[in-house]
């Protein structure tokens, strides 16, 4: 028993250790986490899923995991499911903003805590959930925009903006627009002449960029909502003829290692990092909500951008 104990503890604070900036974490031994994914859309969120699975073992923490295959009713029903099994934790990344208060109010009556990874929800009643970890997309979407700003500056002629969307309703599609356009407007020379989701898949990416090729509209610069969906474009772009990068820049977020690679090799031109690894947060969060602990609010990841030359130094020692 008194090695098990050992064990545990180590785990912990390894576990504590690995978190930025939230402290050391309560002691979860038997803790178990009901955790809602999206899905397996991207890159992206394979490595969200990965760092979230292997954190758990880390810490001991029984996980329960959930994957929604992006429809909201999998994930209300994965939190009903959890509800009635009694988990100490639900944690989840919302499909999109709306419609959780009827079962977060559920998970609240049940006395279970939630946690919000990555994704945000709207409501109004900020007491259903205990805290929100994740980045911050408006930021990430401003970020974007001014690197189109900055590569533009001394140009007075009009900059054509194809704009590939995420997932409709969700928090990053909806913030990375906000964040974009909110600094793009600014400017009358910059135009968004084409834009349509492409629900944050390669395939959508592809599929969208060769119907705004096939448009004949002249399109100076693509901002995609992610690596995946820029990923898709580059193959149309390439095989309509064009050179991406050159012909066209392209302005994508999330930072996997696919689109550090595209970088390197000149098919795009900036990439904004939105960090999946929330793992190790996760469950140092985990803990202290079990134990009753104070936790911020709101817990924003500390996260980068990548030019060509960045992307050349980064690229080694990238983990998704």
């Amino acid at each position: 028993m008194f090695k098990r104990l050992v064990i545990v503890a180590t785990a912990l604070t390894l576990t504590a250790a690995a978190a930025t900036g939230c402290g050391g974490a309560a002691d979860s031994g038997g803790t178990t986490l009901g955790f809602s994914q999206v899905g397996a859309e991207s890159g992206w969120r394979t490595a969200n899923t990965q760092s979230i699975q292997d954190s758990a073992k880390a810490a001991g923490i029984n996980l329960k995991f959930a994957d929604a295959q992006q429809k909201q009713e999998n994930q209300i029903k994965a939190i009903r499911s959890f509800i009635q099994q009694r988990v100490d934790v639900i944690a989840f990344s919302p499909v999109v903003e709306s419609g959780w208060d009827t079962v977060l109010k559920e998970a609240k009556d049940a006395k279970i805590p939630v946690i919000l990874t990555d994704r945000a929800v709207d409501s109004k009643d900020t007491t259903l959930y205990a805290t929100f970890l994740g980045s911050d997309f408006v930021e990430e979407g401003k970020k974007a925009a001014q690197y189109v700003i900055d590569t533009y500056r001394s140009s007075n002629e009009t900059v054509n903006i194809a704009e590939l969307q995420g997932t409709t309703g969700s928090a990053p599609a909806i913030d990375r627009k906000e964040g974009f356009l909110g600094l793009i407007s600014a400017d009358p020379k910059f135009k968004i002449v084409a834009s349509q989701t492409g629900d944050f898949t390669r395939a959508k990416g592809k599929e969208v960029m060769q119907a705004f090729l096939a448009s004949r509209q002249k399109i100076d610069v693509l901002f995609a909502h992610n690596d995946d969906m820029a990923l898709g474009a580059i193959q149309a772009i390439e095989e309509a003829g064009l050179a991406p990068g050159k012909d066209i820049k392209i302005v994508s977020i999330d930072g996997v290692r696919d689109a550090l690679k595209a970088l390197v090799d000149g098919k795009k031109n900036f990439v904004v990092e939105c960090n999946p690894l929330l793992g190790p947060q996760l469950m140092d969060l985990v803990g202290k909500v079990k134990a009753g602990q104070p936790v911020p609010h709101r817990i924003v990841t500390e996260e980068t951008t990548f030019t060509p030359e960045q992307a050349v130094a980064a690229l080694p020692g990238r983990q998704y």
